[in-house]
């Protein structure tokens, strides 16, 4: 048996993220600074200029994610933080805020390419719950992609998660505004 087990990203685990995120950096150089950018500014930083950036951010609290680990292997990522800390949520209208609910988002989740289709999705969806949970909060949102059925997601589609691993983790649909985007929802506690 595996044991999953999370660590806040922090100068102490940049260097297991970076296991996680290979040299591309996830995907396209991003280092998960999709959403925290303009495009054009992430664009730019392709690369060096965003891993640069996220890890900046990683120094500064509350974490802006959890490194996922199978027996002390890094093996995910899960982005996740107060929905103002990523403005290009903002400007989409598949991921523009649903009310004035104060929520955390769970905007990147990454497997690294050999330990992918084992379902860490959903452990790392519940771990990024706790860690909310742990900071105060009490709404965990996502927008996942929720392929038809028989389909699978593509890579950069599905770096937001799969629908069916947010409704394992105790998700609800709560919005579409997309056939294939559900806005989903979790409490998780706070106050």
């Amino acid at each position: 048996m595996t044991d999953f087990t999370t660590r806040p990203l922090a100068p102490g685990t940049w260097k297991d993220f970076e296991r996680v995120m290979g040299s591309n950096g996830g995907a396209r150089g991003c280092w998960c600074m999709h959403w925290r950018l303009p495009f054009k500014e992430w664009q730019a930083g392709a690369g060096d200029g965003n891993r640069d950036a996220l890890r900046t951010r990683s120094a500064q609290r509350p974490p802006p994610g959890l490194v996922c680990y199978l027996d002390d292997k890094p093996v995910g990522w899960v982005g996740i933080g107060a929905r103002p800390e990523y403005p290009r949520l903002r400007r989409s209208p598949v991921t523009k805020a649903l009310d004035t609910t104060p929520v955390w988002v769970i905007n990147c989740l990454f497997v690294r390419r050999d330990h992918r289709h084992r379902g860490l999705q959903t452990k790392m969806i519940t771990a990024a719950c706790g860690f909310a949970a742990e900071h105060g909060q009490h709404t965990v949102e996502g927008f996942p992609v929720d392929p038809a059925p028989g389909r699978t997601a593509g890579a950069d589609n599905a770096m937001t998660g799969i629908a069916s691993a947010f409704r394992e983790a105790g998700f609800t649909e709560v919005a579409r505004r997309r056939k294939d985007r559900p806005a989903m929802r979790r409490t998780v506690g706070g106050t």
